[in-house]
């Protein structure tokens, strides 16, 4: 029996058991402004700062970022050594990058993937109503690049956070009937 739940070129299927426990923890997004950008993070994508990091002889920040439920929070300690190991043991956590002085450069951008030449291309949130969160964005200003019903997957919507970034927006519950519509066409 495969260790894979689908099969294409390139799988192994020997997992090495020096792997067992490895935990995929972050994705680093460079950011310009800290102030607008945890904002953004915190408000509208109703994420938890879990830990900042400063390394002043470095000159910068760095901004670990949860998605936690409210119910969750007492979970999480008030001591920050213990916090620290809790963020660095913890699944699919947003590190935000500040390097100090960006947020006052206006020669400074970062590339989102997602123009020419094309890397990086997104983050993706999954939301318990689509289309209750898309309005919510959309009252508050946030700028689309995909509205759910524009395209021919109408099932995912993408947002851009205040660098740029690409953000995918998805009902998990919506996905298996709009993939399956995409695929028969």
């Amino acid at each position: 029996m495969s260790r894979h739940f689908e099969s294409t070129p390139g799988l192994n299927e020997n997992r090495d058991p020096a792997t067992e426990g490895f935990v995929f923890n972050q994705t680093m997004l460079r950011i310009k402004d800290p102030e607008r950008t945890l904002d953004f993070y915190t408000r509208v994508m109703g994420m938890t700062l879990v830990r900042k990091l400063d390394f002043p002889d470095m000159q910068f920040t760095l901004f670990f970022l949860a998605a936690i439920d409210s119910k969750d929070l007492k979970q999480w300690s008030d001591n920050a050594d213990q916090r620290l190991v809790q963020t660095f043991s913890r699944p699919a956590l947003l590190e935000l990058t500040h390097n100090w002085g960006t947020e006052n450069d206006p020669d400074v951008a970062y590339h989102n993937g997602n123009n020419e030449p094309k890397g990086f291309g997104h983050i993706g949130f999954a939301v318990p109503e689509l289309d209750a969160a898309c309005h919510r964005f959309e009252e508050l200003g946030v700028p689309f690049v995909k509205r759910p019903q524009d395209g021919k997957m109408n099932d995912i919507a993408f947002i851009k956070d205040p660098d740029g970034y690409w953000i995918e927006i998805f009902e998990p519950g919506r996905l298996p009937a709009g993939l399956k519509q995409h695929l028969a066409n």
